[in-house]
């Protein structure tokens, strides 16, 4: 048995330690981000559930990714069926205006989500994991469960789409 199967099994230990990565999975993925918290918090249920039948033969990060992305998916289903609720309060407080660096910031991510959400569910996988996520392409293509060259050519057309709308956004 290794330490990190060891460490797997300890559902404090996964929190802690991955919780950050689940979030911005989840967020990478197109889950808004008033709605992350709650998605990652089912992301635990189910690991909570599902640790002790991980076996690590997949890297832990390969085995959350994917429960992030059943939940991701789960989560956009039902909400086509989800009704907003109306409410005639203003919410309370003020944001103080941004710095330059924070707005850049938020713009640059607001057009990153924006890239990413005009990719399918599969290139947007491939394209989160490998290019924000850092994996190598073998885990990629073993988190989603594809053969490695559909995972590569799902990577080439996501970094073409992405182009095209960040090249769009400029003008």
């Amino acid at each position: 048995m290794t330490v990190q199967h060891t460490q797997a099994h300890d559902l404090g230990t996964v929190f802690r330690d991955h919780a950050p990565y689940v979030w911005r999975v989840l967020r990478k993925l197109g889950v808004p981000e008033a709605e992350v918290e709650d998605l990652c918090q089912e992301v635990f249920v189910v690991v909570h559930r599902k640790l002790p039948e991980f076996e690590g033969r997949s890297a832990l990060t390969t085995w959350l990714y994917g429960i992030c992305v059943r939940t991701a998916s789960d989560h956009r289903r039902r909400a086509r069926v989800r009704k907003e609720v109306v409410t005639d309060r203003v919410p309370e407080g003020r944001e103080s205006a941004p710095q330059a660096k924070d707005l850049a910031r938020r713009q640059a991510r607001a057009l990153l989500d924006s890239a990413l959400e005009t990719l399918d569910e599969d290139k947007r996988a491939v394209f989160v994991l490998f290019e924000i996520e850092d994996l190598t392409m073998n885990e990629v293509a073993e988190s989603i469960g594809c053969p490695l060259q559909t995972a590569y050519s799902r990577l080439y057309a996501a970094r073409d789409v992405v182009q095209r709308h960040f090249e769009r956004s400029v003008r």
